[in-house]
């Protein structure tokens, strides 16, 4: 396989594990978001709210622990979330079926305005038997892509340690 079809195959790969935007249990959505925390801040006048202390998100089948979690909403209502850990992690049923999609990262970010997920340092992906790793992942769900990049060491050249890798097991 030569250099630009492995490219398209992992784009393809890493799409496929990120698409819970679209197929992720339907139902989570309209159910209410439960938080704990040992701490929670809330600053209104800046619409956002702050979580410490091993802190646990549940909405649905949607299941995020993080050390801290800020919560932002901007002007035009949207949500936006920053998790942080050592690490933080997330797991969600996948809709129709009983397969979760998982993953993990020193920090989390989406952007609800763009639709869009960033795991960054030590950033890691599973969806079944699939896997991707990688120094930072981001997944569109809007334009449905996703990318996954590897670490570059001072002299700007990509480090081996920091290479992106992806585990693809054939279809049962």
């Amino acid at each position: 396989m030569n250099t630009k079809n492995k490219y398209i195959y992992y784009v393809f790969v890493i799409a496929i594990l990120f698409c819970h935007f679209a197929i992720s249990e339907e139902a989570d959505s309209d159910k209410p978001i439960e938080i704990e925390a040992d701490t929670m801040t809330v600053e209104e006048t800046k619409n956002t709210s702050t979580y410490e202390g091993d802190v646990i998100l549940t909405q649905g089948s949607l299941v995020i622990n993080a050390d801290k979690l800020i919560i932002r909403e901007d002007r035009q209502g949207f949500q936006h979330s920053t998790s942080i850990g050592t690490p933080t992690t997330f797991r969600q049923k996948m809709e129709g079926s009983d397969e979760y999609i998982e993953g993990e990262a020193l920090r989390i970010e989406y952007d609800g305005h763009m639709d869009k997920i960033h795991l960054y340092e030590e950033a890691f992906v599973k969806r079944g038997d699939n896997e991707v790793w990688g120094d930072y992942i981001m997944y569109d769900a809007t334009s449905e892509f996703a990318q996954a990049l590897s670490r570059k060491d001072e002299s700007g050249t990509k480090t081996k340690k920091g290479r992106t890798k992806a585990i693809i097991n054939p279809k049962k």
